[in-house]
């Protein structure tokens, strides 16, 4: 009870409230085929063909995400939407956890900084596969920290952690884009600022380089081998993941969620224009990179967040040494401190399981879910055999391949899958564009699921051969009249 000072007592209070931030009911649609794939590799077989739709069945399909999918569906099968919940706030919790020993500072320093970090990340914490990307990079960004601020050499970790990574998820690109980031930085730190503190000598980086194209050949070390090697770029390269998918667009400053982004800028902005040490190269392509990443798209802010926040807490360090402005810390409190530090972190605690466990309350898990998700679609769909093949919203896509097994999907979130010409055509006849009757036909439509308000919900509706089977707030599904199937 001595050792629980003001400083651990509100890091303790810290981390509670950033585990109650990070829960959240699981409502992203890309969850349940990352489940779905992981039940298929455990009770079938290893994926290399698609397996889940009817337009790219037997394809080969580099499923980059293998490794991620077998632990969600396992805490899926052990916990259900609870499990999912606690695995995403867990990773969350555990990357921003690195990041604040990361950064420099006081505990209050480190705290306030990382509130804001957390916050700006947290806009794309879900139970998917790149919440092992999120953690990794948290976990490279480490290393790399160790071997430039501290002098200490862990870089043989890096091949270890990029071989796991290229197991898991194929955000791995965030991985050589740090160590990039910090070759390049230390190249021109040794040309410009070689008298500076905590710049690498050549030889460093020259190791740094060389772990790096090691970590590389690390990455083959996969079941698809080095065909790994080219997701990120044919992931990168779909035109339409810019043109449709929200989470590839640039933000939108005009929504909420991205208001943290916009307030650890300006506090990075602050930080570094008021102290008076010289900014490290490094911390500025690190930054500036991320930023970059994160104005073309928004997934991209939660990698800025990770490379920024340390930078902040760095400079706003300096700036506040600069001027004298250093809080004391409390070594030994008193007995009747330690008591009220106790109580303190007990409420809090406690306040925080309460707030997950009213998160993940059943109604509450099902009336969001219910809210967001095709739920009641899928439960007609499986009492009522609609004939299939259907026609499916991109949204819904990854729901249905889990909730709804016996119809393959036209389309789900597997943009590297489907690649840029079919989105296209999907997209098209999603908007009842050009051609939308010939793709319905030319697959043999025979059920459409989409939005209510879809441009091919509303065209249907007026289309001959056509009847409504089924209607909701959410959705509508039309069949395809009898006699009409052979068009």
């Amino acid at each position: 009870m001595r050792q629980l000072t003001i400083e651990r007592s509100a890091v303790i209070i810290l981390f509670a409230l950033l585990f109650a931030l990070a829960t959240r009911v699981p409502i992203d649609s890309d969850t349940w085929w990352h489940i779905r794939s992981g039940e298929h590799i455990l009770n079938e077989e290893f994926i290399r063909q698609d397996p889940f739709s009817f337009t790219k069945f037997g394809e080969d399909w580099v499923n980059h995400s293998w490794g991620s999918q077998i632990v969600i569906f396992a805490v899926w099968e052990i916990a259900g939407n609870f499990g999912l919940a606690i695995y995403t706030a867990l990773l969350a919790t555990a990357g921003m956890a690195v990041l604040f020993r990361i950064s420099a500072g006081s505990v209050y320093l480190r705290m306030f900084v990382l509130v804001i970090g957390a916050a700006t990340a947290a806009i794309f914490w879900s139970p998917r596969p790149q919440m092992m990307s999120f953690f990794l990079s948290t976990i490279v960004l480490y290393i790399l920290y160790l071997y430039k601020r501290r002098g200490i050499d862990r870089l043989w970790l890096l091949p270890i952690v990029m071989m796991l990574w290229g197991n898991l998820h194929a955000g791995f690109s965030i991985g050589f884009i740090l160590m990039g980031g910090v070759i390049a930085g230390e190249i021109i730190n040794n040309l410009l600022n070689r008298d500076e503190d905590d710049v690498i000598p050549i030889s460093g980086i020259r190791k740094l380089i060389v772990i790096s194209l090691i970590s590389a050949v690390a990455l083959v070390i996969n079941p698809y081998g080095p065909k790994i090697l080219l997701v990120p770029f044919q992931t990168a390269s779909l035109t339409t993941l810019q043109n449709f998918i929200q989470e590839w667009n640039s933000p939108n400053f005009h929504e909420r969620q991205t208001w943290p982004f916009i307030i650890l800028t300006v506090a990075l902005i602050l930080a570094v224009g008021n102290s008076r040490k010289r900014l490290d190269w490094t911390d500025f392509i690190l930054v500036s990179g991320t930023f970059f990443m994160a104005l073309l798209a928004g997934r991209n802010i939660a990698v800025y967040a990770v490379a920024a926040t340390p930078v902040v807490a760095y400079y706003l360090d300096a700036t506040l040494k600069d001027r004298g402005w250093v809080l004391r810390t409390v070594k030994r409190p008193t007995r009747r401190m330690t008591r009220i530090n106790a109580v303190l972190v007990s409420v809090i605690v406690l306040a925080s399981l309460a707030k997950v466990l009213v998160v993940l309350d059943t109604e509450t898990v099902t009336a969001a879910q219910e809210q967001f998700l095709p739920v009641h679609v899928a439960e007609y769909l499986n009492e009522h055999q609609p004939p299939g093949p259907i026609f499916n919203s991109y949204n819904w896509g990854g729901y249905l391949m889990f909730a709804a097994p016996s119809y393959p999907v036209f389309v789900d979130g597997r943009t590297d899958l489907y690649g840029d010409e079919f989105l296209t055509t999907y997209l098209q006849t999603a908007r009842a564009g050009d051609n939308w009757r010939e793709t319905l036909d030319e697959f043999g439509i025979n059920s459409i699921v989409v939005e209510v308000n879809s441009g091919l919900g509303r065209a249907i509706r007026e289309e001959p051969g056509w009847r409504l089977d089924y209607e909701d707030e959410m959705a509508v599904v039309f069949v395809r009249e009898r006699g009409m199937d052979d068009n």
